[in-house]
């Protein structure tokens, strides 16, 4: 059997490039969409990107991309599912409809092995990794696997979620990952044509965490527009009012890491 450094040494030979976490001390912060958006913005920039979707209880970002493709096998690899030119894995493609995941913590561990040895991810710029909230087995895990990965922190303004977020920040600090920055997700609302903030969740609770963990800001993202069905877009194109945040996001990624 391999040990633990032979293990670091093949998965971080894997997922060569710039590996970055990203995590959140609860759910319901926009974490994933956060993810996803930030990763396809690096690939409109030319990067060759990657996402795996390592919230193994809560995966969704085959369904933020509207994927129903499953992953093709080649010589016993996995070949990842392509989406808007992003290499994406996720516990949702192995699993039959939307059947929960009822499994305990050395499973865990064994998934993240899989997507980070048993998938052909080939030559990438940046490899996203989608996150579960909270300091949990599966963060723990993947801190030992990779610990040159870099992380961002998401939270709302909400002081009850910024609370939270610092912890996964002091894990991450703990386990001497480099936090690159704090994404304030669902910042303030804007009313079509209008310049007006309406801050829902309160103000400056990203600015907080940042100063907490050290660290800056790297984006304070707004509410996005529903459409006039009232659905909200969660890929966020060209002409769409989150674009221009995310592709700013991207940017600051790039000069950072």
């Amino acid at each position: 059997m391999e040990n633990s450094v032979s293990v670091k040494r093949r998965v971080e030979y894997l997922l060569k490039g710039n590996v970055i976490a990203v995590t959140s001390g609860k759910g319901g912060v926009g974490k994933s969409t956060v993810s996803v958006n930030l990763a396809l913005s690096l690939a409109r920039l030319g990067k060759r990107t990657a996402i795996i979707d390592l919230d193994i209880y809560g995966f969704s970002v085959p369904k933020i991309l509207n994927i129903n493709d499953r992953p093709k096998t080649m010589n016993g690899k996995i070949i990842p599912v392509e989406s808007h030119g992003v290499s994406v894995m996720s516990m949702g493609f192995l699993v039959k409809g939307n059947e929960p995941i009822v499994w305990r913590g050395p499973m865990l561990g064994k998934m993240l092995e899989h997507f980070f040895k048993d998938v052909i991810w080939g030559g990438l710029d940046y490899t996203i990794l989608d996150l579960p909230p909270g300091t949990g087995d599966v963060t723990l895990d993947m801190h030992q696997m990779l610990p040159s990965c870099k992380e961002i922190i998401v939270t709302t303004p909400h002081k009850t979620a910024t609370h939270v977020a610092e912890r996964a920040g002091t894990m991450a600090q703990k386990t001497n990952h480099e936090i690159i920055g704090v994404v304030e997700n669902m910042a303030y609302f804007t009313p079509p044509e209008s310049e007006e903030k309406y801050y829902l969740f309160g103000k400056g609770g990203g600015d907080q965490l940042a100063e907490a963990l050290n660290t800056d800001i790297l984006a304070s993202i707004p509410f996005a527009m529903p459409n006039d069905d009232g659905e909200t877009a969660t890929i966020f194109e060209e002409g769409t009012n989150l674009y221009p945040y995310y592709n700013d996001l991207a940017k600051k990624v790039i000069e950072l890491v």
